[in-house]
């Protein structure tokens, strides 16, 4: 008796925090907005790359999203940010990939 049970694959989730994110960025291509606030600038840091290079499926392809981690304030008011705008690329859609004309840059 095998301690496997073979179901096939698991459920993608569609409605994740970061497909909302990236949803909400398509609808205001080009304009800025803070995505995140982590705790350090490494992890902001981490998430912008995360996000430039599609490295979730949520911002794929590589490249359609700009994202930056900066620190803004001084002392006990410091806050780490991750900025982020979509700016054109390809969207998938049910019949597969489709190109998408990005806008002026702004």
């Amino acid at each position: 008796m095998s301690d496997v049970e073979f179901i096939g694959p698991p459920p993608q989730h569609k409605n994740t925090k970061h497909a909302r994110i990236a949803a909400e960025l398509r609808q205001k291509p080009h304009v800025w907005g803070v995505v995140r606030k982590p705790a350090s600038i490494s992890r902001a840091s981490s998430a912008a790359q995360a996000i430039k290079t599609g490295r979730l499926a949520a911002y794929e392809p590589a490249g359609s999203f700009e994202a930056v981690a900066c620190t803004v304030g001084e002392g006990k008011n410091k806050e780490h940010l991750v900025y982020a705008r979509y700016v054109g690329g390809h969207e998938v859609t049910a019949g597969g990939p489709k190109a998408v004309a990005a806008d002026a840059a702004q």
